[in-house]
Parts: structure tokens; C-alpha cells; sequence
């Protein structure tokens, strides 16, 4: 382990973890944690998945489904911004173009 690491104790479903990160990124760590461990006390409530090891998958699951919808978005964004850009450059050379002729 790097000197600049810290050990976190994080505790998912009644489970004690310990994780090694960098100091600045503790408080990320915790969250992600705590964002996991909610995820896989909704899906352990339902009863529709048992075991630590599928509740986990399940999780997994779901989370990265979200984290990729979010980069579809993100991406659709970008490219919807691009465009926007292309437009307002178009039109600015257009109007550029129609000064110089009419001066």
C-alpha cells in the first residue's frame, strides 16, 4: 500500500469492509458505499434475490445501467452542443459574408 493511503472502513448489509484509498478521495469512497449498501437493502427487501453474492450482482446491475444511461445522455448532450456550435459558426460566417457584400 502507497504512503499516501489511508484504510476506510465502510459497512455494506451488516458487513464490515476495509478499503484502501487516497485521503482526498475518502469522502467519495464513503458515499459510493452508502449508495451501495442502500441499493442492496432495496433488492435484499424484496425478497426476490437471495444470498449476499446475488444481491450484490443485482446491484451491480442496476447501478451500471444507470451509469451507462447517464453516458448516453451525456453523449447525446455533446453531440447536441456540437451541433448548436456548427450552427452559430454557419450563421455567423453567413452573416459576415453578407456584411462584406453590402458594404
Amino acid at each position: 500500500m502507497s504512503e499516501r493511503m489511508v484504510r476506510v472502513s465502510v459497512r455494506i448489509l451488516e458487513k464490515e469492509y476495509q478499503v484502501a484509498c487516497l485521503p482526498e478521495e475518502r469522502s467519495a469512497l464513503l458515499d459510493s458505499a452508502e449508495y451501495l449498501n442502500a441499493r442492496m437493502r432495496e433488492i435484499r427487501d424484496t425478497g426476490n434475490v437471495v444470498g449476499l453474492d446475488r444481491v450484490a450482482v443485482m446491484a451491480a446491475l442496476n447501478i451500471t445501467h444507470e451509469l451507462l444511461q447517464l453516458r448516453g445522455r451525456a453523449e447525446t448532450e455533446a453531440d447536441v452542443g456540437n451541433r448548436i456550435r456548427q450552427l452559430r459558426e454557419r450563421v455567423e460566417s453567413a452573416l459576415t459574408s453578407g456584411r462584406q457584400l453590402g458594404a
